[in-house]
């Protein structure tokens, strides 16, 4: 098995403009997947395109050279499959290093294909940013398993970049297993309070929405001190325990914070395809919504303006971990059960 390499340099470019999202729980239940296009007029309509991430995946399998499978290509059970960190190449070849011309183009509509249509160009435009000089070429792409056999995952990692395409290969789990998200916008390393450019603070936004809509008991009970510490795996290790989890449960909410709760929900899985945002949504729904906990820590108040800018949502078999100090890094890691 090829050994990691080091974390990249991360070169700066300009910033990304922020698009203010404000969504709903039920405007992120209508967006459509990606993948959904408009047919050709002489197609007929019983037979649409059946080009998903998925499919792009084997495309790009079958193109590999014995060579590029001996250096990429791992079973389906190994290790290193599972494994997440905010900054790292799962191995050492790089997408724009190692990957044919046509290779890499299936890279890009792979991850691509991943998000939603409303989200997709700006998380590239974050991953091209955050990843320096070498941008989207800069990150590292592995494959487990092999595709056709209901047991494959294909895993891109980067700087603030780890998703996964697993078809449902891997049982229980939303997203193909833990993945990771952030953005350092702009070019310095700790962002202002209202962290412009940052095309993930509109998330935090929603969630202090949340917390101002609590009464004093609720808040001395979700507002905490320190935030766990980022340990690569070890950050979205999950409990399984419906009780005695940090914060305020959600349980202690009324109907209308729940709602708004679940809007929290609506908006960190907006970004995402829809057929991976319901599946998480259903995982969370079975885990039990009154056994999540809803936790914002006053130790990390980037400019001390009372805005929270490092919050969690956390059940028994999901943690969603919003870090916005110095800058945004999401943990995410949503299962049926631990």
């Amino acid at each position: 098995m090829p050994a990691k390499s080091s974390p990249p340099t991360c070169g700066c470019c300009d910033g990304v403009s922020r698009r203010q999202f404000v969504r709903t729980a039920a405007s992120a239940a209508a967006l459509l997947p990606f993948g959904s296009v408009i047919e050709a007029a002489d197609r007929p309509a019983s037979k649409p395109p059946t080009k998903t991430s998925e499919t792009l995946v084997t495309q790009l399998y079958q193109s590999l050279t014995e060579a590029q499978r001996k250096e990429i290509c791992f079973g389906f059970d190994d290790p290193l499959r599972s494994k997440i960190d905010n900054n790292w190449h799962i191995v050492k070849p790089t997408v724009a290093g190692y990957f044919t011309p046509d290779q890499q183009a299936l890279i890009r509509d792979i991850f691509h294909g991943l998000h939603s249509p409303e989200y997709a160009a700006q998380v590239m435009r974050q991953v091209e940013h955050d990843n320096g000089k070498a941008g989207f070429g800069g990150c590292s792409v592995a494959l487990f398993g092999q595709p056709g056999t209901g047991k494959f995952e294909f895993v891109l990692t980067g700087r603030h970049v780890t998703r996964r395409c697993d078809g449902d290969s891997v049982e229980g789990a939303a997203f193909g297993g833990p993945i990771f998200y952030g953005h350092q916008a702009g070019t310095h390393f700790d962002e202002a309070p209202d962290h412009p450019g940052n095309i993930y603070w509109y998330q935090a936004k929603r969630a202090n929405e949340l917390f101002q809509a609590l009464d004093g008991k609720q808040r001395k009970l979700a507002l905490l001190d320190q935030a766990r510490p980022e340990r690569k795996s070890d950050t979205v290790k999950l409990t399984g325990k419906t009780s005695g989890l940090a914060g305020l449960p959600a349980s202690e909410l009324t109907r209308d914070q729940k709602t708004l709760l679940r809007q929290v929900m609506a908006d960190v899985l907006a970004p995402f395809r829809k057929t991976d945002a319901d599946e998480a949504m259903k995982l969370v729904e079975k885990g039990g919504f009154d056994h999540l906990h809803v936790s914002f820590y006053k130790g990390h108040d980037v400019g001390g303006d009372g805005v929270w800018d490092v919050w969690q949502v956390e059940g028994p078999a999901m943690l969603w971990y919003f870090r916005g100090d110095p800058h945004v890094h999401t943990w995410v890691h949503v299962r049926e059960s631990a």
